[in-house]
């Protein structure tokens, strides 16, 4: 196929970063983009599209992301939290959920995620945790590219008296897990025109002995895939690895010599310097100097009251600084709007984070860390990932700005077409791959299973109104 797409604005990549193209044109051909111009284009096409009051834009890639699970966070994790840790909802809520998720209803939200991240402009997931197999067929079917890992860990945390954590470490230290988990990334790897590949992720810092790091490491190179973990996530978790080992997490990550250019620290909100914590140190030359990236999922923390202090300061440290979803909704609009504005308030700054730092985190900064330089942009040779929008719809009008505009007022419904590998997965806002009826109601009857099943997975046997009361009271 050739593919001929006209646009009043194009947001291009040329000598090293994002330009605003006017009145351009892109060519596609099958999987990738051939060129890119504000000139005529001769030639025969397979299709041409001529859309003067439209955005074309790389697609959006979302660094931190749990699509078998993140759906059940809507209307449970909102407006509740306990003071004694520091309001996390690692300790209550999400054991709870985890033990009264069943396979349908991890199914139910895997089909519901691939088509909410189509939706919002998402074509390159970070997903975390599993079960990948399903997860894989998923994506697969839906269309879109994914980096997909098996989480393992050496122990599990839990607390048994809604007070403080314990952890519970597993006889084989998670190996296991990671030896699962890398079959696993061998077995999809290159599948769907090399759209899947695996990766490693080792699920929590304090959670992973020094051996499953290594191994971890050694096997990633191997494989040559990337590597995630969460990290400096909770303040339970950074005072654990304080008592325990001496050390912050990216002090004791850096003393393991685990860190570097293909690690992505997930959150990594608790960093030296934190008024949470206040810790002296040097987190983030740490980070900037081993080469690791950090996926920032600002929308699920500022739910709990905090925020990263700030990620203005990260990128001025010269940290390769990503953005993700981690929660409902699975959004990168929200992600970089949500990250921009958070680092204004932190910093007491209007001009940082900007629009365009915020743009180039969900999609430069990810193709970076990848190793793919045919991500994230809209070049000759790139991949044809790419998403339109709808320049005259509400949220985008009046224009003058698109990355202003698409950062801070864009909608998902200005959403009007993607395409991934080349091929539609959306046009004129229909879903292409996925009946979308099907998977809302399938996720809203998985929900309510899961909301009568809740109970056993908590420490007290609290079921879901005790853990979440509801805002309004029955009429």
């Amino acid at each position: 196929m050739r593919r001929l797409i006209s646009c009043g604005w194009i947001i291009a990549y040329r000598d090293g970063a994002h330009r605003l193209l006017r009145n351009g044109k892109v060519v596609v051909e099958n999987d990738r983009v051939t060129h890119v111009t504000g000139g005529t284009v001769e030639g025969d096409f397979d299709q041409r599209l001529d859309l003067p009051d439209a955005l074309l834009t790389p697609g959006l890639i979302d660094m931190h992301a749990h699509i078998t699970s993140a759906p059940f966070d809507r209307s449970y994790v909102e407006d509740v939290g306990k003071p004694g840790f520091y309001f996390s909802g690692l300790p209550e809520l999400l054991p709870a959920m985890g033990a009264a998720l069943d396979d349908d209803a991890i199914r139910a939200a895997t089909d519901f995620s691939v088509a909410e991240l189509t939706r919002n402009g998402t074509t390159t997931v970070f997903d975390i945790g599993g079960p990948g197999d399903y997860t894989a067929q998923a994506i697969e079917t839906a269309g879109l590219r994914a980096y997909i890992g098996e989480g393992y860990g050496s122990a599990k945390w839990r607390t048994r008296d809604g007070k403080r954590m314990s952890y519970d470490w597993k006889p084989d230290g998670g190996m296991n897990g990671l030896e699962a988990a890398r079959d696993f990334a061998e077995r999809i790897d290159g599948r769907a025109n090399a759209r899947l590949k695996g990766l490693m992720s080792p699920m929590q810092v304090a959670m992973v002995t020094p051996e499953l790091l290594a191994r971890t490491k050694a096997v990633a190179e191997d494989l040559d895939i990337p590597v995630t973990l969460h990290t400096a996530e909770a303040v339970f978790e950074f005072n654990e690895m304080i008592q325990r080992e001496g050390l912050s997490p990216i002090e004791w990550l850096d003393a393991q010599d685990f860190l570097g250019d293909r690690v992505i620290l997930g959150h990594t909100i608790f960093t030296s310097g934190n008024s949470w914590i206040n810790y002296p140190g040097r987190d983030l030359d740490i980070i900037a100097q081993s080469g690791a990236s950090v996926g920032h999922c600002a929308w699920v923390f500022s739910r709990r009251g905090i925020v990263m202090e700030s990620f203005a300061d990260y990128l001025d440290a010269g940290i390769n600084m990503c953005l993700g979803s981690d929660t409902a909704p699975q959004s990168m609009l929200l992600a970089m709007r949500a990250g921009s504005i958070l680092s204004k308030v932190a910093t007491r700054d209007s001009r940082r984070a900007s629009a365009r730092e915020m743009f180039d985190a969900a999609t430069l900064a990810p193709a970076k860390v990848l190793g793919r330089d045919d991500l994230g942009r809209i070049a000759p040779g790139a991949k044809a990932d790419l998403v339109l929008w709808d320049g005259m719809g509400f949220s985008m009008t009046p224009l003058r700005d698109p990355l202003r505009n698409l950062v801070f007022s864009a909608q998902p419904e200005d959403i009007r077409h993607v395409m991934v590998d080349g091929d539609w997965l959306m046009t004129d806002r229909n879903l292409l791959k996925i009946n979308e009826e099907h998977v809302t109601r399938g996720l809203q009857e998985a929900a309510e299973r899961v909301w009568r099943n809740m109970g056993p997975g908590d420490w007290a046997g609290r079921g879901i109104d005790q853990l979440s009361p509801p805002e309004l009271e029955d009429f």
